[in-house]
């Protein structure tokens, strides 16, 4: 059987703002009910397969581990990297930790944010690239090109393999325009997709033989590492040292057991505002909505309410995306400089490219309503059974209220519950600790107040999530 290995540690700035550093697309429900990580999961519905394995970054792991309750997706392995070392490195922990308990199995390696409209069309490349794994190759997904795209790699394929696959004859990189017409021209070229099948232990072989250094920081980091609830946290100190690489430079492009399977059906790595229009489902006049919407006399645009009436006039060709704290206006063909927003925000020392306004919790959420020089406001809700962790704060008071279900609250040595339209204080310093005993949600209105207002001025005491 195949183990899916889902690669989901990107945190890319390109569809901002609806992407954000600390909920990147992958998590985002931009194709549909469910989010890029949940369909890609879905689309192995069908296939015999184990439980899946998830990359991701440490910051990311309580939105994986939620997505993956709500899609019921049972037993599989979390596996965190505490920094970003590219494809290689990712891909070999998955593949040590396939084959840490003595099985060899073929891990179909899979991006969390691509988008693939033919679930059917993926499913019988996959079997037919399953054949070639199980014959010792490293297999990657060709995309039968559509157009003459400049901005993704491309695979030059070779002889023709038993199964319908083929040699790969060379990687090559994004193109100029001209190149790129005459790639589509001749036929022999593909899109690389960044999807891949193979062997754990052929991949580890290949690693071996090409970068060694990789795999010898990759084994140490996995085997001192440590399993923590959901998630195995490999060791920070050896992984933060491992040279940064991708499957592609490392192994791909320098081994002979490299061969492509074609794949049409319907892909796009959803890199771009312009890619999701392109994708989208288009009205009479070519324009792509959702949320509350009112486009007059607007064409062929992109136009995304999140909490607000969005009305367009008169325009053609625009991206329109509303959220809490940010709207962006741009032009479909300039949405490659978004992430020059991005960088601009980071530059004033600001926060929106972090996270939005509803940040979520393993307990919950929170809301950020207001906030002013010495004052933040927030609107929490706690989940039946959950708590906050055991904490203080050197910088800030706190006053909450509740508005509905029931609050157990600690306050320094005393434990007591708060009702509806009741409130507590929480003094500056005091050891405090918030829990919804009961059967339903718990919300409250949270206002803070001090000097110092910053996520970092909480001092964790003890934590149901491994957060101390």
């Amino acid at each position: 059987m195949l183990t899916p290995v889902v690669m989901a540690g990107g945190t890319g700035s390109r569809l901002w703002p609806l992407s954000r550093q600390l909920n990147p697309k992958q998590f985002l429900k931009l194709c549909g009910d469910t989010t890029l990580l949940q369909q890609t999961l879905a689309r192995l519905d069908g296939l015999e397969i184990t439980a899946p394995a998830i990359i991701c970054n440490e910051d990311h792991r309580f939105l994986v581990a939620e997505q993956l309750r709500q899609a019921g997706v049972a037993n599989s392995s979390i596996i965190l990297e505490p920094v970003g070392r590219n494809t290689a490195p990712a891909i070999a922990l998955a593949a040590l930790s396939a084959t840490a308990k003595g099985h060899d199995p073929v891990l179909l390696v899979l991006a969390a944010d691509h988008y693939i409209a033919d679930q059917a069309a993926f499913q019988k490349a996959v079997q037919v690239a399953t054949s070639l794994a199980e014959a010792n190759k490293l297999v990657t997904f060709g995309i039968v090109p559509t157009h003459a795209e400049t901005g993704y790699g491309y695979i030059q394929r070779g002889s023709v393999l038993p199964v319908q696959g083929y040699q790969v004859a060379r990687f090559v990189e994004k193109p100029d325009a001209k190149t790129a017409a005459n790639y589509l021209q001749s036929g022999d070229y593909y899109w690389n997709s960044g999807m891949f099948m193979f062997k754990a232990s052929v991949y580890l072989a290949a690693l071996k033989e090409f970068r060694p250094d990789i795999l010898d920081f990759c084994t140490r980091a996995f085997q001192a590492g440590t399993q923590d609830m959901d998630f195995t946290r490999v060791d920070a100190t050896i992984f933060k040292d491992c040279p940064e690489d991708s499957i592609d430079y490392a192994v791909m492009e320098k081994t002979q057991a490299a061969a492509v399977v074609p794949l049409e059906a319907g892909w796009s790595d959803v890199g771009s505002w312009s890619a999701l229009w392109d994708i989208g489902t288009k009205d009479e006049h070519g324009n792509v909505s959702k949320g509350d919407v009112l486009a007059i006399n607007t064409t062929n645009s992109l136009i995304h309410a999140e909490h607000k009436l969005v009305a367009t006039v008169g325009v053609d060709n625009l991206v329109v995306v509303e959220t809490k704290d940010a709207v962006l206006v741009v032009h479909k063909d300039k949405v490659q400089d978004v992430k020059k927003v991005v960088d601009a925000i980071k530059k004033d020392g600001r926060h929106e490219h972090m996270n939005h306004r509803e940040v979520y919790r393993p307990w919950g959420v929170y809301d950020s309503i207001e906030s002013g020089e010495r004052y933040q406001v927030k609107r929490i809700t706690v989940k039946p059974g959950a708590k906050l962790s055991v904490q203080m704060h050197h910088h800030r008071a706190e006053h909450w209220v509740v508005v509905s279900g029931t609050a157990k609250v600690t306050n320094g040595d005393k434990t007591f519950l708060v009702t509806e339209n009741e409130s507590t204080y929480i003094p500056i310093g005091e050891i405090h600790a918030l829990e919804n005993p009961g059967k339903i949600p718990l919300e409250l209105i949270e206002v803070q107040s001090g000097s110092y207002l910053g996520e970092d001025d909480i001092v964790r005491l003890k934590d149901s999530y491994g957060r101390c």
